[in-house]
């Protein structure tokens, strides 16, 4: 082993910086419940919904799903009906950490823990999604429960998720494998109430087509975009990395999706410095939430 002739005391030091940033970010994602979720998750015994070879795990594994998760809020927010029920039942603005962290645990759950939690997890969100019902701002009355709504969410997540992983995840899937990624969701998505989920790629795409007369840029859906790329409740350190997450997210979207809500279309600039800067930004998120456990 090459011998760089880094000094201890700095080594201790960077190991020390990496192992509390990565506390930190965990415990926003995850919540403070986050630890001992993790290990119910990732220790307790039982069969698991999918095996350790499975696409889906790949993809929710990965730091890419930052960039995703971004992408699939906005991509969302371009629902009517979807974008009423969360701007009047989520509490994203006055708690947003919450929100992402129980986002976090029903994947990670789904994904990765024995199936009784799995089943456990879709039950609780469904008895939630029974009282989350009301009237947009256009007069139509929505429930969460609604199959259709229902498919509009997971489609705009999967298909954010996985083309986050094909650009900025550490082993970009085969186009066999997309399509098992899509097909391990569908599990997911069926279990949720989505009458009959995507199972391929060219499934996927076809039905967000078929979503788009639907779609239209609100001024919930507008104003929920600037909250989640301009307003987040961040420290003013954790800013700059935050803005590369948002302007991956943004170009990751179609610009059929943009206009709405309008969000630019720079293409020399996104293929060449905002792709940059999520790479280096879900690298250097993938290395800190890697640093070793305290022990």
């Amino acid at each position: 082993m090459v011998d760089l002739g880094v000094p201890d005391a700095v080594s201790e030091r960077v190991a020390a910086l990496r192992a509390r940033l990565g506390a930190d970010v965990f415990q926003k994602v995850a919540g403070d419940e986050g630890p001992g979720r993790r290990d119910r998750i990732h220790s307790a015994p039982g069969p698991r919904w999918f095996a350790e070879d499975r696409p889906i795990r790949r993809v929710h594994g990965d730091a890419s799903m930052f960039v995703g998760g971004l992408r699939a809020l906005l991509l969302q927010s371009l629902h009517p009906l979807a974008m009423a029920g969360v701007a009047g039942h989520s509490g994203y603005r006055g708690d947003p950490w919450g929100r992402l962290a129980r986002t976090s645990y029903f994947l990670a759950a789904t994904t990765f823990g024995p199936a009784d939690l799995a089943d456990e997890t879709i039950d609780r969100i469904k008895a939630v999604h029974s009282r989350v019902r009301g009237t947009a701002p256009d007069g139509r009355e929505y429930s969460a429960g609604d199959p259709h709504l229902l498919e509009w969410v997971h489609i705009a997540e999967i298909d954010s998720f996985l083309r986050a992983h094909q650009r900025y995840g550490r082993a970009p899937l085969t186009p066999a494998e997309c399509d098992g990624y899509v097909a391990d969701t569908a599990r997911v998505a069926h279990e949720l109430g989505v009458t009959a989920p995507p199972t391929t790629v060219a499934e996927l795409d076809a039905r967000l087509d078929a979503f788009r007369p639907e779609l239209a840029g609100t001024p919930e859906a507008r104003s929920a975009a600037k909250f989640l790329l301009l307003d987040p409740p961040l420290a003013l350190p954790a800013r700059a990395p935050y803005a590369l997450l948002a302007a991956a997210a943004v170009g990751l979207l179609p610009r059929w999706a943009r206009r709405p809500l309008q969000l630019p279309y720079l293409p020399l600039a996104e293929a060449t410095l905002v792709k940059a800067g999520g790479k280096t930004i879900t690298s250097g998120i993938r290395w800190i939430m890697s640093a070793p456990s305290p022990t």
